[in-house]
C-alpha cells in the first residue's frame, strides 16, 4: 500500500484535548492507521476483513 499520496482522516474520537490521536486511510483491499502524533513512525496496515472486525468489535465495547 503506497501511503504517500494518502487521504488521511483524523479519528472522530479525537479532539483538541484528547490524547487518542489517530488516523486512517482506506484503499482497495486495505487500511493503514497511524498516531496523529508521530506521523513520521510510520503506519499499520490491515486488510479489510481484518479492520472491519476490529471496528465492528470496537463499536460493540464501550470504553
Amino acid at each position: 500500500m503506497d501511503l504517500t499520496t494518502a487521504v488521511w482522516r483524523t479519528s472522530s474520537y479525537t479532539n483538541a484535548n484528547s490524547n487518542h490521536c489517530v488516523e486512517v486511510t482506506d484503499s482497495p483491499g486495505a487500511s493503514a492507521v497511524r498516531d496523529t502524533k508521530h506521523r513520521g513512525l510510520g503506519a499499520l496496515l490491515f486488510d479489510s476483513p481484518e479492520w472491519r472486525a476490529f471496528i465492528d468489535a470496537a463499536k460493540r465495547d464501550t470504553f
